[in-house]
């Protein structure tokens, strides 16, 4: 459906259209934006002013972001959401936060930059910015114009990759996103799926051009293969959980833009199923992280600096042995705390590895499924593209696994943390959702096929915004 501000009907007028990849996208987020505000109620919004403010800024970006239909406003609230979001990686202590959020504006700022050049040239060649007034103009271009078109829709696609953290200008990602405060990396976790979005949304309806047709051929999947691979490294090297975390989003990243590029429309609608899941997954595990790294008493944070208690993680206060074997029962019964923190972080490691029953499992196994029983399936991309998941899936239990002994298993003495009902519930409600995910995969994934056939076929979504009463795509 398109909603026309000001009554200005289009391309004149700023339109907002909700098909249901858009609408997708605002469930995703209003899902994870309620639990976020409730974890970050307890304290962690008192960490600096304005939490609140920057944090619906930051929404409303986002939420712009999927609904605009113009690329100008694109770029608009791709600046909103960003300059919100300078302000929440900032918050807290130590000089290693303000360097590395000093970086992180940096990079978006001249990605920024190069969005807005590749705006000004498609103006300058169209004389509109509309995407779906852009549709019925490009075949009409004259080839002495098609060369400045084509140069500003690649450096859109640079832009949106940039925003998307794709290899190599994701090097800010990592550290940026385990250094944020909980909250904060937990809601950055669909930021990186705007760019995503960006990628689809305008690489589709600009699919007549050369270089959108190439931008989403060949140069998206060994751009997305390349990700995926750092961001396995990234995994393999990671020793602190925030990192790990923030890697995983780098693998997430990869997978997407890879499956997408690969040009296999069957794949686009397990995609979105795998980009649901995963913006839930890491956003739990950045909650998760959060509550587990608080008590570090005499060691600085391995990113920010900040000194907070020492790790508490243990799952049994082992004694030593009776030899004479008169002890009925050797060790202590699991806290509730560290019962809770273990659960979730198996599941969080079940998730981010794709292994059954949950909706990991089911999604990569629906993109694999696709790709090998494609017409494609004995070119080298799909094999690329199969290794690299099957690779990545490995190594999040490998290491994963190598992180979870040193943090429940310890053996030396720790206290028990205190979790509050404020901060445990936001997590558990994401894990339920992903179990609902799971439960309900076959209705989603039909429905997320409807929705990657208008976004395929976007010839309903051109007619409703160039309508004058508007229309339902």
């Amino acid at each position: 459906r398109a909603y026309f501000l000001g009554s200005w009907p289009a391309p004149f007028g700023i339109v907002l259209v909700l098909d249901r990849l858009s609408a997708t996208m605002l469930l995703l987020t209003a899902v994870l934006a309620s639990a976020v505000v409730v974890y970050a109620a307890h304290g962690w919004d008192e960490r600096g002013h304005h939490f609140h403010p920057l944090f619906h800024f930051q929404l409303m970006g986002i939420n712009g972001a999927f609904l605009t239909g113009d690329v100008f406003n694109l770029f608009v609230f791709f600046e909103i959401l960003l300059a919100a979001s300078y302000g929440l990686v900032l918050r807290g202590l130590g000089s290693q936060r303000v360097k590395t959020g000093l970086n992180y504006i940096a990079v978006n700022l001249a990605s920024s930059s190069l969005f807005l050049v590749g705006v000004a040239l498609i103006y300058g060649i169209t004389g509109t910015l509309n995407m779906a007034d852009l549709t019925q103009r490009i075949p009409a271009l004259a080839a002495a114009d098609r060369a400045i078109f084509d140069a500003g829709v690649a450096l859109l696609g640079v832009a949106f990759l940039v925003k998307a953290g794709s290899w190599p200008l994701n090097f800010w990602l990592p550290r940026t996103y385990s250094i944020a405060v909980p909250p904060v990396a937990a809601i950055f976790a669909i930021m990186t799926k705007v760019g995503v979005y960006a990628v689809l949304r305008v690489g589709t309806l600009v699919g007549e051009d050369r270089v959108a047709a190439a931008i989403l051929g060949g140069i998206l999947f060994y751009t997305g293969f390349a990700t995926l691979l750092a961001g396995i490294v990234g995994m393999l090297s990671a020793r602190h959980l925030g990192r790990f975390v923030a890697y995983s989003v780098v693998v997430s990243t990869g997978l997407l833009l890879a499956a997408l590029g690969l040009g296999l429309e069957e794949l686009t609608a397990p995609a979105l199923f795998y980009l649901v899941t995963s913006v839930l997954t890491t956003a739990a595990f950045f909650m998760l992280t959060g509550m587990a790294e608080r008590a570090r008493l005499t060691h600085p944070h391995p990113e920010s600096g900040e000194r907070a208690p020492a790790p508490y993680y243990v799952a049994f206060g082992v004694a030593a042995p009776d030899p004479y074997g008169l002890d009925e029962e050797v060790g202590t019964a699991i806290p509730a705390a560290m019962a809770f923190l273990g659960l979730v972080f198996v599941v969080c490691v079940l998730l981010v590895a794709g292994l059954p029953p949950l909706p990991g499992f089911i999604a990569k196994f629906a993109l694999l499924s696709a790709a090998l029983g494609s017409t494609a399936a004995n070119q080298a991309p799909v094999w690329l593209f199969t290794f690299a998941v099957l690779l990545s899936g490995f190594v999040a239990i490998f290491a994963a696994s190598r992180i979870g002994i040193r943090l429940f298993w310890s053996r030396a003495a720790r206290r028990v943390p205190r979790i509050r009902a404020l901060e445990a519930a936001p997590v558990a409600s994401l894990v339920l959702v992903t179990f609902a995910l799971s439960a309900a995969s076959p209705d989603v994934i039909q429905f997320l096929r409807m929705a990657a056939t208008s976004l395929l076929q976007p010839e309903a979504y051109v007619n409703a915004v160039m309508s004058a009463g508007g229309g339902a795509p």
